[in-house]
């Protein structure tokens, strides 16, 4: 799938056969919804700025911090006998669960576009 960026924020790039036209929302974001649409790509890339910078600005309006798509944190539930698995396996390589964990991913995320 084809996605806009603008300031550090993903959008989809879809399209409406009922309505003729572009659409699409920023990605990542589950409290708030950013929609967008056009009949070119251009105006679909014009309105998904418009509505970026538009969210940016209410946020500084009311005295909030804009929200981020995907901050970072990442809450997973696995079961305790892979909990016990990873944290020994941690141990072992001298370092936390936690970055065990996102060094496992990071390599599995560079065999993935190999």
């Amino acid at each position: 799938m084809d996605y806009l960026e603008y300031k550090g924020y993903k959008g989809s790039v879809e399209y409406s056969k009922a309505d003729n036209c572009l659409f699409g929302k920023v990605l990542g974001m589950s409290k708030d919804l950013i929609l967008y649409e056009g009949n070119t790509i251009d105006e679909l890339r014009a309105d998904f700025e418009a509505g970026i910078d538009n969210y940016i600005a209410g946020c500084v309006a009311d005295g909030i911090e804009p929200r981020k798509p995907y901050s970072g944190t990442l809450n997973i539930r696995i079961s305790p006998e892979i909990h016990s698995k990873i944290a020994m396996l941690a141990q072992e390589a001298g370092t936390t669960i936690n970055g065990y964990i996102k060094q496992a991913l990071e390599e599995q995320l560079k065999l993935a576009h190999q």
